[in-house]
């Protein structure tokens, strides 16, 4: 889990200052999780963090250690986007932007530079009122 706040200045943009693991175990098709245990987990470590930070939990992070190739393997498998669809459309309403953080451990090795990205995701009836806007922000020339 990610803690961390928006920033006051940049309502848009979120500050993590803390990362804590959750107890599950990964690979490279499938995530294991026993959801009461994650459950019991979150809510300990929320009770322990709310007398000492002032900070939320404001998403989460995981990686892909994929074969080392030309390109980073950072971004949202089918699984992560729906996981990251749930994060927002639980924590959102309430004012507390959710976001999810890709690492690439093994590009990040071999550059010797965090291969790190940051995703909030689109839910799938989204129409963006701006004709041909890319969820990066770019606006695609038509043709």
């Amino acid at each position: 889990l990610l803690l961390g706040r928006p920033d006051p200045l940049h309502p848009t943009t979120l500050i993590v200052t803390d990362a804590f693991p959750l107890p599950i175990e990964g690979f490279e098709t499938r995530v294991i999780a026993d959801d009461q245990a994650v459950v019991n987990h979150m809510i300990a470590l929320n009770e322990s963090l709310e007398t000492s930070r002032n900070e939320k939990f404001m998403g989460w992070y995981h990686s892909h250690p994929f074969d080392l190739g030309d390109h980073s393997h950072c971004f949202l498998s089918q699984t992560d986007l729906s996981t990251q669809l749930q994060w927002q459309r639980a924590e959102d309403p309430h004012g507390n932007p959710f976001v999810a953080m890709v690492l690439d451990p093994l590009r990040s090795n071999h550059l010797g530079i965090p291969q790190i990205k940051a995703f909030r995701a689109f839910p799938p009836d989204y129409q963006s009122p701006i004709a041909m806007e890319c969820p990066d922000g770019t606006i695609e020339p038509s043709e």
